[in-house]
């Protein structure tokens, strides 16, 4: 500490007049004040409360950035709630409009319902190529163009390309599951010997394990009058290759055959040696390594196929197993009204039973008797063969055409992920699928799709600590089936004559299943769920930052304004006091000895 030189006689005067300064200063902070109704023209006039000030705004300025990207957010949102409701209304109508021409009475409105599809299909499309201005929102991470195809590139494909639509790639799995003959057996063989009617699943590996019905159990009312005899089916082995050695973020995606005889697909990404993950396989040493290890990946799973891009050209080669196998043989006590009962399976994990009666053969389901056993045998193999027949063209061809459907739109543009594609020999006849489909379908998809949680593809920061997803993707499941439901639709023709209520009945059944899934199942209502659950995540921290950001303004208006009643009342007290002073002051100043004495 310094202490300034002075003079003992004006130590007074000096002290004096420092005050009248102070005073005069505070006077005019007081009136600066009162002008502005603010503590200070700087924080460094905010004295201690500068730094409760400074940090406050910095919040507030925090809490602006929050508030003004839930708005933001919460408009997309909106946009895609909107979007997504559009898609259920229209997937829902399609559901009634089933319903209602189950029904006798409705038998008219099946010729409509084509063209109703293709219409309500067009307008999913239209619904899922929503945009926000110039940014698309259901296309995850992918916003500067359209995420869906239109409507005829998607049923019709392309000319100009050679690209094929949904439309050849349900004719071509129908052909493929319900084979080339007259008769439609669904590649099963069928033949008639003596007393004897054989049934069998196809002996190549690859027809049997992916096209047509599978034969389940055969069962007689009368084992005297028709005897049957199955043999199980043994499922075949799939030696998993590559063409190449895999690179770093390849797919391999692998046809699986559930329990119940449906298939699914698994897709694996390669992924260096020492990296673990979920969905991935190691790349080995060399391809034969590496195939290996997407085997060992793959433990448990019964694998019917894969394919990829090429390369690294995945191969699943089939071999081995027995096809199902039965024989119904007429006996000597076989007599009217006996039966024999034949479950087949169908690629959508349902089956259905073939029943076939003993009589005079004028009724549908029944066969006559002959004169001998293998007149009988021949007449059962007809009625067996118009019974395959009837089920193919009805049953297993709504389930072809629902299943290649979802194939399409399962089908992606990452490398290797093409719709399935059915493989042909040189007559033309189905033998699986192809291991690299690539260059034949369109892509219906162009957005994001490399995502594992579509809703983290965008995100909205609300918080210092907490992000709300929002982000869509118009290929997740519940949006594919809605597609899958209306393009078969889309894609088929129906009559009102009651021959042509079987068939329209297992259509119906399937579509309405992929327009309203059942539970546990993806579907559009789940999206629109959480979408909603996001949209009131953001409402509520909107209004939480809102609330206090107000706190803090209080505070800082604590800290920086000035209450105009005080601050007059202090100037006038302040105003009172240097009047008195310089009064004081100019009477000392006049003082004198002789005006002392």
């Amino acid at each position: 500490m310094t202490i300034a030189p002075f003079a003992a006689g004006s130590a007074a005067a000096d002290l004096n007049t420092r005050r009248l300064v102070a005073m005069k200063a505070s006077l005019g902070t007081l009136s600066n004040q009162l002008s502005s109704g603010r503590t200070a023209d700087t924080y460094g006039g905010l004295g201690a409360g500068r730094t409760q000030s400074l940090g406050a705004r910095a919040q507030i300025s925090a809490l602006d950035g929050f508030i003004a990207a839930a708005g933001t957010g919460a408009n997309r949102v909106a946009l895609a709630t909107a979007s997504v409701q559009q898609v259920a209304t229209l997937g829902s109508a399609a559901y009634s409009g089933l319903v209602g021409a189950q029904a006798a009475s409705g038998a008219g409105a099946r010729p409509t319902l084509q063209q109703s599809a293709a219409g309500q299909l067009g307008g999913v499309l239209d619904a899922l190529n929503q945009s926000n201005g110039s940014l698309y929102i259901l296309g995850g991470r992918v916003t500067d163009r359209p995420p869906v195809e239109t409507a005829s590139r998607i049923l019709d494909g392309d000319a100009e390309t050679g690209l094929d639509g949904v439309k050849a790639v349900i004719a071509e799995r129908q052909s493929a599951d319900l084979g080339t003959g007259t008769a439609k057996t669904g590649r099963l063989d069928l033949s008639a010997a003596g007393a004897a009617v054989s049934l069998s699943e196809s002996a190549a590996a690859g027809v049997r394990e992916n096209f047509g019905f599978t034969l389940g159990s055969v069962v007689s009312s009368n084992p005297a009058g028709l005897s049957v005899a199955l043999t199980a089916a043994t499922p075949s082995t799939a030696t998993l290759s590559f063409a190449s050695q895999p690179r770093e973020g390849d797919i391999v995606r692998v046809t699986v055959r559930n329990a119940d005889g449906s298939q699914g697909f698994v897709d694996l990404t390669a992924r260096a040696a020492g990296t673990s993950g979920d969905d991935t396989f190691a790349i080995g040493a060399d391809a034969g390594e590496s195939a290996r290890n997407l085997t060992a990946a793959l433990a448990g799973q019964a694998v019917v196929g894969a394919q990829s891009a090429s390369p690294p050209g995945a191969a699943a080669a089939l071999a081995g197993g027995n096809p199902a196998s039965a024989t119904v043989t007429v006996g000597a006590g076989l007599k009217a009204g006996d039966s024999v009962q034949i479950t087949l399976g169908l690629r959508d994990g349902t089956s259905k039973t073939l029943s076939l009666k003993a009589g005079d053969g004028s009724q549908a389901g029944s066969f006559a008797i002959g004169a001998t056993a293998a007149a009988t045998a021949a007449n059962l193999s007809a009625a067996l063969a118009g019974a395959l027949d009837s089920t193919a063209r009805t049953d297993l061809a709504a389930s072809s055409a629902t299943r290649a459907a979802s194939d399409f739109f399962a089908g992606s543009s990452s490398p290797g992920l093409s719709p399935r594609r059915v493989a042909t020999d040189a007559a033309g006849n189905a033998t699986g699928y192809l291991a690299d489909p690539s260059g034949r379908t369109v892509i219906w998809y162009k957005g994001d799709d490399t995502s594992v949680d579509p809703r983290r593809t965008a995100t909205v920061p609300v918080s210092r600590d907490q992000s709300v997803a929002i982000g869509v993707q118009a290929n997740e499941a519940g949006f594919r089936a809605t597609l899958s439901g209306l393009a078969v639709l889309a894609t088929t023709s129906f009559g009102t004559s009651e021959a042509d209520t079987p068939r329209f009945d297992a259509y119906s059944a399937r579509v309405q299943a992929q327009l309203r899934p059942g539970d546990g199942r993806p579907s559009v209502q789940g999206i629109a769920s959480e979408l909603s659950l996001a949209s009131a995540q953001i409402a509520t921290q909107k209004t939480q930052n809102t609330a206090t950001k107000s706190m803090l303004e209080k505070t800082v208006d604590g800290v920086e304004t000035v209450s105009t009643e005080e601050t007059a009342a202090k100037l006038l007290s302040l105003q009172n006091q240097l009047q008195a002073s310089y009064q004081a002051t100019s009477m000392l100043a006049k003082l004198s000895l002789t005006n002392y004495l």
